[in-house]
């Protein structure tokens, strides 16, 4: 279905039963909601409801000029409102990579509208700052940003048809040519790389802690978020908070270890009653 919110139109998709507890979904680059296609069949079979859509710049309806307009607060308020368009009060959410960022977000401005978080692989803002200005690691790791938030971003990303695109998704076979295939479109490849400009133009997001109940899931083998991150990650969340470690598995973790995610996310979600 198509969504209206906030002037942009979002391609929305929803699963599982009609009066299921709603989760949120939310992707992040260089994919789209379609990441969550492995975990969706255990959340279904959980009795969950599950939304999810294709966030800024990905969507073709919501594709804004303005590179400030991509920032995380921004994605935030668009779940929001998408959720009000729906009639939904409160959902369970899990979020990934950029989407994780957006969560984050959500659970520390709209507490009320979230029952429980489940970020993956990116963690809290601040913690995610706080490891960029302490641990040289880290800022390596997140050495790709600038290159994509480049001017010529697009070109860089395009380049031996979409070689780098590929050699990051390996890890997740023949699934990563589905995100190949969509960046060839130059508004979405555009509306996708505006996320890191974003960055570079608003500053990072600087949030309070999250007062809802937590799990934080990250892999040992992620090459853009490292451990340093990862455990500082508990000093922002002040209610139950746990981290789950998945061991061999590399940033793409909805798609690489599909099961270990929606065990995790479902003990979470089942821990909240």
């Amino acid at each position: 279905m198509r969504i209206e919110a906030r002037g942009l139109t979002f391609d929305v998709v929803t699963g599982g039963p009609e009066d299921g507890t709603p989760v949120l979904l939310l992707h992040g680059f260089p994919q789209d909601q379609r990441e969550f296609d492995l975990i969706r069949p255990k959340l279904h079979a959980a009795g969950l409801r599950t939304i999810a859509y294709d966030q800024r710049g990905y969507a073709p309806g919501a594709r804004p000029a303005d590179v400030a307009a991509y920032t995380t607060a921004e994605a935030a308020e668009d779940a929001v409102a998408v959720l009000d368009q729906l009639g939904i009060d409160r959902v369970h959410l899990i979020g990934h990579d950029w989407g994780a960022g957006v969560a984050w977000v959500i659970a520390a401005r709209h507490a009320d509208r979230v029952h429980t978080l489940t970020a993956v692989s990116v963690p809290h803002l601040n913690a995610m700052g706080e490891a960029l200005r302490t641990d040289e690691s880290q800022r390596e790791r997140f050495g790709y940003q600038a290159v994509l938030s480049a001017p010529d971003g697009e070109d860089t990303c395009r380049a031996d048809d979409f070689a780098w695109f590929r050699e990051i998704l390996a890890p997740i076979g023949e699934r990563g040519e589905l995100y190949v295939d969509a960046m060839r479109d130059p508004a979405r490849l555009t509306g996708g790389v505006n996320w890191y400009r974003a960055i570079q133009v608003a500053g990072r997001v600087e949030l309070d802690p999250v007062t809802v109940p937590t799990t934080f899931v990250w892999s040992d083998q992620d090459s853009a978020v490292g451990e340093t991150a990862a455990r500082l990650c508990a000093d922002w969340v002040t209610a139950d908070y746990r981290l789950v470690t998945l061991e061999g598995v590399s940033h793409w973790i909805p798609e690489e270890a599909p099961g270990a995610l929606a065990d995790a996310a479902l003990a979470r979600i089942t821990a909240a009653g």
